[in-house]
C-alpha cells in the first residue's frame, strides 16, 4: 500500500495521464500526493542585456510552473486527495535524477511518471526523463504511457 505518492508533472498530455493515475491510486489508498515540477534550465547568456532578459525568462518559467502546480493541486483536491506541491527552480543535474531525488527526500513510497515510450533514433535524439528516473530512483516507479 502506498501512502505517499509523488508524481512528476510538466503540463504535457503524457504527464496529465500520470497525474490521473496517481490521483486514482491516492483515492483508493487514501494517500498524500506530492506534485513535483522541475523548471527546465536555460542557457546562460553572458552579455548584461542578455542576462536581464534571461532572468525575466526564468521568472516566467517559474511562474508557469507555479500555475501548473496550483491547477493540478486544485484538480486533485476536488477529488478529495491530500496534496502538496514542490517546484524545483534550480538544479545541477538531469531532470530525471532531480525528480527521483526530490521524491526520495519527501519520503515517497511510489513515484509516478509519464512516458512517451519513444524508441530508436527519437529516443537517442530527445532522451528520456522517465529513463533518468528509473536509473536513479531507489523507490518503486510507475511509468504511465499515454
Amino acid at each position: 500500500m502506498y501512502k505517499r505518492i509523488a508524481v512528476a508533472v510538466d503540463g504535457s498530455e503524457t504527464s496529465d495521464h500520470a497525474l490521473s493515475e496517481a490521483g486514482t491510486l491516492a483515492q483508493e489508498m487514501d494517500s498524500v500526493v506530492l506534485l513535483l515540477h522541475v523548471c527546465e534550465e536555460m542557457p546562460v547568456m553572458w552579455e548584461p542585456a542578455g542576462l536581464l532578459l534571461m532572468q525575466d525568462s526564468m521568472k516566467a518559467v517559474a511562474d508557469a510552473g507555479k500555475d501548473l502546480l496550483e491547477r493540478h493541486r486544485k484538480q486533485l483536491a476536488e477529488r478529495g486527495a491530500a496534496v502538496e506541491t514542490k517546484l524545483v527552480e534550480s538544479y545541477g543535474g538531469r531532470i530525471g535524477s532531480v525528480i527521483s531525488e526530490e521524491a526520495e527526500k519527501w519520503r515517497a513510497d511510489l513515484l509516478v511518471v509519464g512516458t512517451h515510450g519513444r524508441k530508436g533514433v527519437m529516443h537517442l535524439l530527445i532522451g528520456s526523463v522517465a529513463e533518468g528516473v528509473i536509473r536513479t530512483a531507489t523507490i518503486p516507479v510507475l511509468l504511465v504511457r499515454r
